[in-house]
Parts: C-alpha cells; structure tokens; sequence
C-alpha cells in the first residue's frame, strides 16, 4: 500500500519584483504558478482529512504520487496570492498562522529580522551593528564573546550565507531573551519602521481572511501564539503556547480534539510532545527535508520539503 507523501512547506509567494522588499526570500506568483503546473501534471494533491485517513487505517491508500501544500506564518500573501490560485485548482492549502500575529497586531521577530536583512546590502555590517548594541547589555547579562557566540553558528544553513545564519541564529535563540528582542526592536525601526502595528496589517492574514478560507476548505493548524523556539522553553511555557494558539484555533471553529501542529523553527522536544498527544494533536509537521512515511514516521513528526526543492 502506498503510504509515502510528499509535503510541501511554503513561506512568502508574492510579486516580489514590484514589491517594496523585492529581497525577501519568497516564492513569486509566477512560480508559484508554474509549481503548482509541475505539482499537477507529476502529483496528486491531497487534503489534511486524506492523509490523517490513511495514517489511521492500514486499508486505507493513497492516490498516486499524493502531495500536501503547507504554508507558514500567516502571511496575507497566502490569501492575496496563494489562495485564489489553489481555490480554483480545487487543491486544498493547509495554513499555520501563528495566532499573536493576527490578534495582537505584532510582527514576530523572525519576520522583524528577516525585513531588516532584505533593506541591507552589506550583512557584515549588520552584524557588527548588533554586536555593538549587544554591549550596552554586558553588565546586566553574563554575555559570551564575539568570537564565542561565532562558535556556536557551526553549522551550514541551506540557502542562507554563514554570515546572515550567525545573525538570525543570535537574534532568534543564542543571545538572552530579553537582550535579543531588544536588539531586534531597535533594528527594525532603525531599518524598516517605526510603525509596527500598520506593518503587522499589512504583512499578515486578518481573522476575516482566515475564516473566508476556512470556509472554502483550505486547513487552519496551529504554529504557537507567538512563534517561540518550543525546544528552547520550558514544559509550562509550552503549554501556554498550546493552549493559547488552541484557543485562537476554536475561534474558527477548529475541535479541540482534531487539530494539527507546525513546529515554528521547526524546534520540538520530547515534553512538547507529551503535550501535544495530552491535547489530542493529530498530526505534526517538521522542517525535515524529505518524503513523508506514513508507516515509520511518527504522526507528530512529518518531515516536509522546502518549495525551493520542487522545479517551477
């Protein structure tokens, strides 16, 4: 029986030629388009309810070559852009706005520094700027060295230089909380704008666009309330996390025993887990880049591929 499928993790698909960030990492419409040709000629797009289906029941097969369409972050892209292109395809879209964003007006961090990157030319400079504000908060934080923080970035990202992986990984879980987000805040006005609240209108899906998609049958799943590194916080912080993006997730008429997770960073652990399964999570999705296995992957940890691993 066929049990592999592939899942397919989207972030930004915008115009971004005409776009005021034409430097942000995203997807532009006319890929996205020609993707979703690729995906029709060569996959069977499935749904949620398909998939959980077939996780549950051995006699239960998937079409040839299924495929799931993820994105991230609740982006107004995903409504402006992505949506009418899979409403009209009868492909359904699964959706994992983080509910702060929405609620709050607040723009999340990750996205504050990843703006921040797309107005700057010069990242080595960028950098030293937050090494540099970093120094006003030595006294009150026991704070590692330049060159120890530089240590810790080891690791190869995917698609980003080492340079801009060793700012995002700062700014996203190396420095203190408090400390971070500080720097993060000062960055975005210095470089972006002073007017948050209109900037969050603008960047994300509203409550109303969320529900007009629901409704056309597209999938609303949980990433957190505010999109924190889960692995990076403790079992009680979790689970006001949880709870609280569940809570936002009931308001669309979500049940509260057949809701799905999208680990924001892709960061889990084994008591986010307990916490899931005490919450009765039916699915979770990884950053893991590879084709799922729904008969040795575990159902909370679904890896998923990256829309720049898909031809457009």
């Amino acid at each position: 029986m066929r049990k592999s499928v592939t899942i397919v993790m989207y972030h930004y698909v915008r115009d971004l030629k005409h776009s005021r960030y034409p430097a942000i990492k995203g997807l532009s419409v006319d890929r996205f388009c020609r993707q979703l040709d690729h995906i029709q000629a060569n996959y069977t797009p499935i749904s949620v309810e398909q998939l959980l289906s077939a996780q549950e029941s051995d006699e239960i097969m998937l079409p040839r070559n299924p495929i799931l369409l993820t994105f991230d972050d609740g982006y107004s892209d995903h409504f402006l852009n992505a949506f009418p292109l899979l409403d009209s395809r009868g492909i359904q879209g699964c959706l994992f706005p983080p509910a702060q964003a929405i609620v709050e007006h607040r723009v999340l961090d990750v996205n504050k520094i990843q703006f921040v990157l797309a107005t700057i030319s010069d990242p080595d400079a960028l950098l030293d700027r937050c090494f540099s504000i970093m120094e006003e908060f030595r006294a009150n934080y026991e704070l590692k060295t330049r060159e120890e923080y530089l240590l810790m970035v080891s690791d190869q990202h995917r698609y980003d230089p080492h340079v801009v992986h060793s700012f995002k990984r700062l700014l996203q879980h190396l420095l203190p909380e408090p400390v971070r987000a500080e720097i993060v805040r000062r960055l975005f006005v210095e470089y972006v704008t002073e007017d948050e609240a209109d900037f969050a209108y603008e960047l994300y899906m509203s409550i109303e666009q969320i529900s007009c998609m629901r409704h056309h049958g597209m999938h609303i799943g949980s990433h957190g309330y505010a999109h924190e590194w889960l692995n990076h916080i403790s079992p009680d912080a979790q689970a006001t996390e949880i709870d609280r993006s569940l809570e936002f997730l009931q308001s669309f008429g979500v049940q509260k025993d057949n809701w799905t997770m999208c680990y924001p960073y892709g960061g889990f652990n084994d008591s986010l887990l307990q916490i899931l399964r005490e919450r009765n999570c039916r699915l979770g999705f990884t950053v893991e880049a590879r084709a799922a296995d729904l008969k040795s992957d575990d159902r909370l940890l679904l890896p998923r591929i990256d829309t720049n691993d898909l031809p457009s």
